[in-house]
C-alpha cells in the first residue's frame, strides 16, 4: 500500500493506492476548518478491512481550496466561506427551513473543482468502466451530495454522508433521480450541536421520498464519525469489490 501527495486538478490530494493498478476510486472530503489530511486514517482503515481486495482501490483525500489562516488557523481549510455566527443563531432559533433551502456562495466553485479532480482520478484508473465512491464529513458531506446531484459526473455507486445536512433543498430534490443507481450511507449524532440531528432527518426523509437506496445510522454522540459508520462503509466497499 502506497500513500503520496499529488495535485489533481486544482486540488492537493493525499492518495492511497491499495495496489499497482486500481480499478475503483474512493474520494472523501474533509469538513470545514479541518486540515486536508484529516480523514486519511479512514483510507488506511478501509484498506485494512478490505484485505486482498484493497488492491482494487485508490483512495483520494482532496484538500479544500480555501485557507483559514487569516482566522488564526494556518492548517485549516474550507470548501466555501462559512458564517459560523449565522449558523449558530439559526440553529438556536430552530430556523431549519432557512438552513435547508440556503445555497451557500462559493458552493458552485467548490463543486466545479471537486468534479474536475474526480474526473481526473477516474481517468487515471486501470479500466474504462471504473466504479467509484464519493463521501465526506460535515461541509464535505454537503459538497459531495451536491456534486453527486448537480455535476456532470457519472453518479457514484456509493455516497457516504458523515454528519452532513440538508442545503439547496429545491435543487437537490429536482436532481434525486440521478441517484437511482447509488446507495447512500448516512450517519449523524443525536446530540450534534453544530449540524442538528433534525436536519439530518430532513435529508434522510428527502432521500427516502426520492426513492434513493439509503442506510441511515443514528448514533449517540456529537459532531463526529461513529464506529457504526466505519463498519457500514467497510462492508459496502467489500460488497463493491465483490460485484
Amino acid at each position: 500500500m502506497k500513500a503520496y501527495e499529488k495535485t489533481i486538478g486544482d486540488l492537493t490530494c493525499v492518495v492511497i493506492d491499495g495496489g499497482e493498478e486500481p480499478t475503483n476510486a474512493v474520494v472523501v472530503c474533509h469538513g470545514y476548518g479541518a486540515p486536508g489530511d484529516d480523514l486519511v486514517p479512514f483510507g488506511a482503515q478501509w484498506a485494512e478491512n478490505l484485505g486482498q481486495d484493497a488492491q482494487k482501490f485508490r483512495f483520494v483525500f482532496p484538500s479544500a481550496p480555501l485557507t483559514l489562516a487569516e482566522m488564526g488557523m494556518p492548517s485549516a481549510r474550507a470548501w466555501w466561506p462559512l458564517n459560523m455566527q449565522r449558523l449558530m443563531l439559526a440553529v438556536e432559533a430552530r430556523q431549519f427551513a432557512e438552513l435547508h433551502q440556503h445555497e451557500p456562495p462559493g458552493l458552485d466553485n467548490a463543486r466545479s473543482k471537486l468534479a474536475a479532480t474526480v474526473q481526473q482520478v477516474l481517468d487515471s484508473l486501470a479500466t474504462d468502466s471504473p466504479q467509484w465512491v464519493l463521501g465526506g464529513f460535515s461541509q464535505g458531506a454537503m459538497l459531495t451530495m451536491d456534486t453527486a446531484l448537480r455535476s456532470d459526473l457519472q453518479p457514484p455507486r456509493l455516497l457516504f454522508q458523515m454528519s452532513g445536512t440538508l442545503i439547496c433543498q429545491p435543487q437537490w430534490q429536482a436532481q434525486l433521480p440521478r441517484l437511482s443507481e447509488t446507495k447512500v450511507i448516512q450517519s449523524h449524532g443525536t446530540s450534534d450541536p453544530i449540524l442538528p440531528f433534525e436536519s439530518a432527518q430532513a435529508l434522510r426523509d428527502l432521500l427516502r421520498e426520492g426513492q434513493v437506496e439509503l442506510d441511515f445510522l443514528a448514533f449517540d454522540g456529537p459532531h463526529t464519525v461513529g464506529p457504526e459508520m466505519v463498519s457500514a462503509t467497510s462492508t459496502a466497499l467489500q460488497d463493491l469489490a465483490a460485484s
